[in-house]
């Protein structure tokens, strides 16, 4: 039974062509679908270890705690290593564009390796993206990057208290991971036997510099949304930390929604596949982002209805006017 059902699994990988990247992405979201849809129908009816595992940050799990689960439990304040790792690989990748670039040659040798083994070999690693729209994409997952890495470090306040499930942990490192591989791995110069077309900004078209605005837009309104609640732990005269407690966020879409930063993260994921819309793992990467900042939406959303009773009624939990 148990071959018979691996055999299918491979068959289905060879017949649609999923490698590493795919099957990551595919996980997933597979996962975060399944339980985040228990977590927010049926959660008194799950096992206290999925409960407390799922949960963190303001909705975490309250009451009775399961011990091996807390053991595998880390301050939530470690979001900031993997953005560590994440502005720096989005930097290397750059760099590695850019150089390919200007040299207009194929990429390293090692590199090339390095994307065979994770894209699951040469032969299935097919041009999917021009060099100009993976020199845009890099940039702007640098500066999303960047300024993550800026706000987690510099300027987030972390409760002392505030625990996430190591798992959580791992996840920010291989979606980071993950995402910058998908980039590379079909980008003209880095599949093998293929060189980047010369780069001009005559080639860049109205739609990018459309896609490029509205993620610039959303990177401006994220970056706000995270201020805002930053600044609800802040006495607002001192600009010291006077709080570390969870406060009603007021002002800019907090106004319509419960999770602008989760909404503008969608958004900004959706701009990077439009600009490449022939990039097969992004779009396993879009699905797995939406249907991750739903789920965590939908409990945060319900989370501030439970402890909030004068909460808006008009906010929605993650799209305005609709959910």
């Amino acid at each position: 039974m148990l071959l018979k059902l691996i055999q299918q699994m491979q068959e289905f990988i060879d017949e649609y062509n999923i490698n590493l990247i795919h099957a990551i992405f595919i996980g997933f979201t597979i996962l975060i679908v399944i339980f985040g849809s228990l977590m927010n129908l049926i959660e008194q009816h799950l096992p206290l270890c999925i409960r407390q595992s799922f949960r963190y940050g303001k909705h975490c799990h309250v009451g009775s705690r399961d011990p091996l689960v807390t053991k595998l439990e880390v301050p939530k304040s470690w979001f900031k290593h993997f953005y560590v790792f994440a502005f720096t690989w989005s930097v290397l990748a750059l760099f590695l564009v850019l150089k390919v670039l200007i040299l207009r040659a194929e990429a390293p040798e090692f590199v090339l390796q390095f994307l065979d083994f994770m894209a699951g070999g040469a032969a299935n690693r097919k041009v999917q993206v021009d060099s100009t729209s993976a020199l845009v994409v890099s940039i702007l997952m640098t500066l999303q990057c960047g300024r993550r890495f800026y706000e987690t470090n510099f300027i987030q306040i972390f409760s002392k208290k505030s625990k996430i499930n190591f798992s959580h942990y791992m996840v920010g490192y291989i979606h980071y991971f993950g995402v910058i591989l998908a980039l590379l791995a079909n980008t003209e110069g880095f599949v093998r036997d293929t060189l980047p077309s010369q780069f001009s900004y005559a080639k860049i078209t109205l739609l990018q510099y459309l896609c490029v605005f509205i993620f610039h837009f959303s990177w401006t309104q994220q970056y706000k949304s995270n201020m805002i609640l930053v600044n609800l732990r802040k006495n607002p005269q001192t600009g010291e930390v006077s709080t570390e407690k969870h406060l009603l966020p007021r002002g800019g879409f907090f106004n319509l929604i419960s999770s602008p930063h989760m909404f503008f993260e969608i958004v900004m994921y959706a701009v990077l596949l439009s600009l490449l819309p022939r990039c097969t793992s992004w779009y396993f990467i879009v699905f797995w982002v939406l249907s991750n900042q739903t789920m965590n939406a939908l409990l945060t959303h319900k989370w501030y209805k439970d402890n909030f009773k004068d909460y808006p009624k008009n906010r929605r939990a993650l799209f305005p006017f609709v959910l």
